[in-house]
């Protein structure tokens, strides 16, 4: 009877641990936090390879300033940092030998220096998390590296010439001509995760727009394939994948919702459920005219209310702001960022 009854507990604890109401929630550190978010890019947001070479980007990457960039932030008391690797033109801002290998352009336009690394170095140790932006889309305005990539089709064929303006874009035709890109990504990815391990907590995916049509479920390379692939270094880090504007449920992939927003909204809870499978609510919310860009368009008091809004209720909340070429945050930004950051810790700001 003893031996039955501890054969039971056993599977009881067994069916508990797999669970996905019961598993540890990776999330529970950004309960209540507040961050930045970095478009810091070779070109503006969205933008195609605009010209910028290789060396000429290797030598900005070398001239940002960690040590500054870490003051501020803990300056203005923020928890976390989420900073772009890259984007669409090409350029990225930590060295990738698998993107080299795939490419095969010479010189990398992957920076020599890790700012990934380097960054995690300085705020790591002091409590100070670091999360990275990628894309399902990498290089698709970069002509030279789409070869490589095997890249055939995009939704932004437009704006490289490959699509006429007034031509819809087809997203079933999408799916069929990125099949050995999106393998390829991952690969890329994968090398990325490996290189930083623990030194990164989470991943904020940009381009997985229509799921159904271009990451079937059943039909690898998909969202799956990428979770498993940006998780390769750190298995604990948080994941999440951006189909556009809103924070809403997206796939049961995810650990928290991507929360693209152009407009302060009231956060509802905690958490944004569906089928039983629950994401932490996370918004992103651009603070300069668009992403990376502009001056402040939100009233201080007014973005601080929204903070507060969403860490009480156990949400979490970035901020995208402009930064200048040698990383450091703008001024007039600072002075909106310290606002936020004493209203969320209750502080009195002087």
């Amino acid at each position: 009877m003893k031996i039955l009854t501890c054969v039971c507990c056993l599977i009881l604890l067994t069916e508990i641990g797999f669970c996905g109401e019961e598993k540890p929630d990776k999330t529970a550190w950004f309960k209540g936090k507040w961050g930045v978010f970095f478009h810091y890019l070779a070109n503006p947001a969205s933008r195609k390879d605009e010209g910028k070479s290789a060396e000429e980007w290797s030598k900005q990457v070398d001239e940002v300033d960690v040590k500054g960039i870490t003051k501020q932030l803990k300056e203005i008391g923020a928890d976390y940092l989420v900073i772009t690797i890259g984007q669409g033109s090409g350029h990225y801002l930590a060295p990738n030998k698998v993107y080299d290998e795939i490419t095969g352009i010479k010189p990398s336009k992957c920076s020599k220096r890790d700012l990934v690394s380097d960054l995690a170095d300085e705020l790591n140790p002091i409590g100070i998390k670091l999360l990275v932006y990628t894309a399902y889309d990498l290089s698709w305005g970069d002509i030279e590296a789409r070869k490589g990539l095997k890249l055939i089709s995009h939704h932004n064929d437009h704006l490289v010439g490959l699509r006429k303006t007034n031509v819809p874009n087809d997203w079933k035709k999408n799916r069929e001509g990125q099949i050995e890109f999106m393998w390829n990504v991952a690969k890329i990815n994968e090398q990325w995760s490996r290189q930083w391990g623990k030194k990164v907590a989470g991943w904020w995916v940009d381009g997985c727009y229509k799921k159904e049509i271009r990451f079937p479920e059943n039909e690898p390379p998909n969202l799956e394939t990428l979770k498993g692939a940006v998780l390769t270094g750190n298995p604990d880090a948080i994941v999440c994948f951006n189909s556009g504007y809103g924070v809403r449920y997206y796939s049961k992939h995810e650990d928290y919702t991507a929360g693209e927003s152009k407009e302060l909204s009231r956060c509802p809870g905690e958490w944004v459920e569906k089928d039983g499978h629950k994401l932490r609510y996370h918004a992103l919310l651009y603070l300069g005219r668009t992403w990376g860009q502009g001056n402040p368009r939100f009233s201080n008091n007014a973005v601080a209310e929204y903070a507060v809004d969403i860490t009480s209720k156990g949400g979490f909340v970035s901020f995208d702001v402009p930064v200048k070429k040698n990383g450091l945050m703008p001024e007039e930004f600072l002075v909106q960022l310290k606002h936020i950051g004493d209203s969320v810790t209750g502080r009195t700001s002087h």
